[in-house]
């Protein structure tokens, strides 16, 4: 028998997707590939696959306050991990879930839309989030339609969106992948008017639960202790690398292959 876990403790809000390839199981998959532990408290059950998603239900607020106030309570949370809320009440529920963990690192992917484009919560969840989630986030990792969607710029550019939303929040991630260009360009903006450009090879195909490989392996790294823009650079590598080797279980997306960075 070993001693204590020596891995740090992510908390992770999220949904459970049936398919295995988004949510809670996406997320678990990628802390564990950061040599982290991932504690996670489910916020909405979806019927869904690797198409699309045909429903979901949020759970009742008692519900996810006591399993986060059971994860908080027994294990050292080193940073926080939120993907899909589904309804305001949820945004206010994290945001007290929050105010017990002063000074933890809050990654926020605004879960707004599946891979298959099916509607996960409302547009008016993403306001609450981007009003009362993002002044308490470190970063933020929208896809661009979903920056499109906070910023309420229906047609803006990166640049654009993130000139809206930065007054809310410290960090944000605006990542590429919707258009059609040769390349994928992942824009990374700082408050403090310094910016960062990643660029990766197109890949073909399209994938189910890249969006959370990439925020729990973000968090993940900020867990750790490495700092933002490097967390950004290893996280953005490590999520390529499991589309790169991503598998096709079904008849839709693929689904990442969230193998740990030392396996080839």
């Amino acid at each position: 028998m070993s001693g204590p876990c020596s891995r740090p403790v992510v908390l992770c809000l999220s949904g459970h997707d049936p398919s295995g390839g988004a949510g809670l199981q996406a997320d678990i998959e990628a802390l564990l590939a950061q040599s982290c532990h991932a504690a996670p408290a489910v916020t909405a059950l979806t019927v869904q696959d690797t198409v699309d998603v045909a429903d979901f239900r949020v759970l009742d607020r008692a519900w996810v306050m006591a399993q986060a106030d059971a994860v908080i309570a027994d294990l050292p949370v080193a940073a926080v991990k939120l993907g899909m809320l589904g309804s305001v009440e949820m945004v206010d529920t994290v945001l007290e879930i929050m105010q017990k963990l002063p000074g933890v690192p809050l990654v926020c992917d605004p879960v707004l839309r599946a891979g298959g484009g099916g509607a996960l919560g409302k547009d008016e969840v993403g306001y609450a989030m981007r009003e009362r989630l993002f002044p308490v986030s470190t970063i933020a990792t929208p896809n661009l339609p979903e920056a499109r969607i906070l910023a309420e710029l229906p047609e803006g550019s990166a640049d654009e969106c993130a000139e809206r939303l930065l007054p809310r929040i410290r960090h944000l991630l605006i990542t590429g992948g919707h258009g059609d260009e040769t390349e994928v360009h992942n824009r990374l903006y700082c408050r403090d008017g310094s910016r960062y450009d990643f660029s990766c090879q197109r890949l073909p195909g399209s994938y189910h639960g890249s969006g959370c490989t990439l925020a729990s392996a973000l968090a993940g790294r900020l867990a750790l202790g490495e700092d933002l823009v490097s967390a950004v650079k290893t996280a953005l590598d490590y999520t390529w690398r499991t589309l790169r080797d991503a598998e096709a279980p079904g008849r839709g997306q693929y689904i990442p292959r969230r193998l740990p960075l030392d396996l080839p």
